[in-house]
């Protein structure tokens, strides 16, 4: 493992690095991530809904465990997420490598890639395909959902800060890593513990709820008020807990 001092410079590198890509880049790459975090997010609903009569509050863990996947292969095969990226360019700001507009920039056309892949697999692996549209996945993935959209605006903002602070530490200790297999550990590990603990992701939120709003089940302002809400949570726990911290605590 490298130190922190090392990893603090791997991350602002890294911050340089995604704001010099070429648009069309950022919005392929960000479809990518959307996607994948929704797969991953699918795969947690399906396996929850095949084994919770079996292992009963159990099947929340093991869901957690298959979660990670989305994010192991962003970060070792190619995509964009804008949860990341909220920890990565914050730190490139306030070690002054970028500017604001830089920030609001990269920000603003990975959110938008991510909401499409997220959407994607919402709509076509969903609903289409009917992955979660029959018996105990349709009951899981409503229940999830309600679960979303049942928080009050502090419940989402302080959950969206929990959910980001793990985020942020799967990127910051990959990027410290030095071989695939300890990058593997590094990101499944902070990312297994949010979802088990159960907090909010903004990016998962908008392939969840997009769900439940396909099937009339909820509504689009239900939709887009958790994740605004969750959105601002989000940047709080990378940008502040960890790319500014550690900023304040590694780089004199």
């Amino acid at each position: 493992m490298r130190t922190p001092e090392e990893t603090l410079e791997i991350t602002l590198e890294m911050a340089e690095k995604k704001i010099h890509k070429p648009l069309e880049s950022k919005l392929i790459l960000g479809f990518i991530g959307g996607a994948m975090i929704a797969l991953g997010y699918l795969a947690y609903v399906r396996v929850i809904a095949s084994v919770v009569e079996e292992w009963g509050g159990f099947a929340s863990f093991i869901g957690a465990c298959v979660f990670p996947v989305g994010l192991i292969v962003i970060l070792l095969a190619g995509g964009e997420l804008i949860t990341g990226n909220m920890m990565v360019i914050s730190a490139g700001l306030f070690a002054k490598k970028l500017t604001l507009t830089d920030l609001l920039k990269n920000w603003t056309v990975i959110t938008f890639g991510n909401i499409l892949g997220a959407l994607f697999v919402s709509y076509f692996f969903g609903d289409v395909v009917g992955l979660l549209t029959s018996g105990d996945y349709l009951t899981e993935a409503l229940a999830v959902a309600n679960a979303k959209i049942s928080a009050t605006p502090l419940q989402a903002f302080i959950s969206g800060i929990g959910c980001n602070w793990f985020v942020g530490l799967a990127l910051w200790l990959c990027y410290a890593a030095k071989d695939g297999a300890g990058k593997i550990l590094a990101i499944w590990f902070p990312v297994m513990t949010f979802v088990a603990i159960g907090f909010q992701h903004s990016v998962a939120n908008v392939f969840i709820v997009s769900f439940a709003v396909i099937l009339g089940k909820a509504t689009l302002m239900q939709l887009l008020g958790n994740f605004a809400f969750v959105y601002l949570g989000n940047i709080v726990g990378a940008a502040v807990f960890i790319s500014l911290f550690y900023i304040k605590a590694y780089r004199h």
